[in-house]
């Protein structure tokens, strides 16, 4: 796609590349040539195929399911970039994983969410895009511009969509970390917000939920939460809400990270559907019945464009584009688009 500052360039590494193609499709741009090879010893080698001189470029790169590659990856790219004389250097992270790592909240421990923000810096990236960080504030541990998107007006839209919200419809935030989230897509949603009451001892990924608070007897409950790694949590609030009488339990989720053993939790749960965007590329939820996933690919080249041309990237909040919805829900991610193979 050609924009007022010249051909867009979309790159990307290998734990991004199908998002990364999804967004060219919506652009109508030919994605970058470049190359990834791990070594028997586990190094990685990167290697871009094109002429980037004085180029604006955009590297797409999730941190997910194998953060600690995928992130050195990212590092290697960007030197590549920078070495190779382009322009500028934009990093498109879709999850970060890291962000949970965003505070000293025990004695002796790293503020890793800092450190990768450090690395990524200092290898040379000039600008951020990102989607649902776990804690807002970790767009602080940049000196360089952070674009932060949402993924709300996606989920909130899909929800409409698929006919579950009505006038008996409870938001439910997991914790009360989450509460801010859930309030806000209750208001977008206008409808009330019941809170979970969770509580977390250490580090074994898991938490238990002790209580649900607000009013969900008879009522249809929407979780919302940023992602999920084992299901736990949005398990135990779907029994809790059991527990107290509601109906219907849908999960929505910005970032979807689950294994095999998570999926078949999900499965055996009292959660009707789990609706999550495709930021991380999760082989083990093809073929699930209870789990959709959206493209967030359409959201995040809009983005793109809006930098490009330099424009607020802020007016995606304020207006969503038509298009955009159409082609997330029609890339609703089919069996083979994730990667099932015939």
């Amino acid at each position: 796609m050609n924009c007022g500052n010249g051909q867009i360039r979309i790159f990307a590494g290998n734990a991004s590349r199908k998002f990364a193609r999804r967004m060219c499709d919506y652009l109508g741009s030919p994605i970058g040539d470049n190359t990834t090879i791990t070594f028997s010893k586990g190094n990685t080698f990167v290697r871009i195929n094109e002429c980037i001189r004085d180029k604006d470029v955009y590297l797409v790169q999730t941190i997910g399911l194998n953060p600690n590659n995928e992130f050195m990856e990212l590092l290697f790219y960007i030197d590549a970039f920078k070495r190779a004389s382009a322009n500028s250097v934009s990093v498109i992270m879709p999850y970060f994983s890291y962000a949970k790592g965003d505070k000293k909240d025990e004695p002796r421990v790293s503020i890793r969410a800092r450190v990768c923000a450090d690395a990524i810096e200092t290898a040379g990236a000039d600008r951020m895009l990102t989607m649902d960080l776990h804690a807002a504030q970790v767009q602080g541990f940049f000196s360089k511009p952070v674009d932060h998107l949402y993924a709300q007006g996606l989920l909130a839209a899909y929800a409409r969509h698929i006919g579950i919200v009505n006038k008996n419809t409870v938001v439910v935030s997991p914790d009360a970390g989450s509460a801010k989230r859930a309030r806000s897509m209750a208001d977008e949603l206008g409808c009330p917000v019941a809170i979970g009451d969770k509580m977390r001892v250490d580090h074994n990924e898991s938490a238990k939920v002790l209580e649900i608070i607000g009013n969900v007897k008879g009522k249809d409950c929407i979780v919302v939460d940023d992602f999920t790694i084992s299901g736990g949590t949005l398990i135990d609030v779907a029994h809790g809400l059991k527990d107290k009488g509601a109906g219907k339990i849908y999960a929505f989720l910005s970032h979807v990270v689950l294994q095999e053993a998570g999926v078949k939790r999900i499965e055996e749960s009292p959660i009707e559907l789990l609706v999550s965007t495709d930021t991380v590329d999760c082989p083990a939820v093809v073929g699930s019945d209870k789990i959709r996933i959206v493209s967030a690919a359409p959201m995040f080249a809009e983005a793109v464009k809006a930098i490009h041309n330099r424009e607020p990237v802020s007016n995606l909040f304020d207006h969503t584009p038509k298009r955009m919805l159409e082609m997330s829900f029609s890339q609703q991610l089919s069996l083979e688009d994730l990667g099932q193979k015939s």
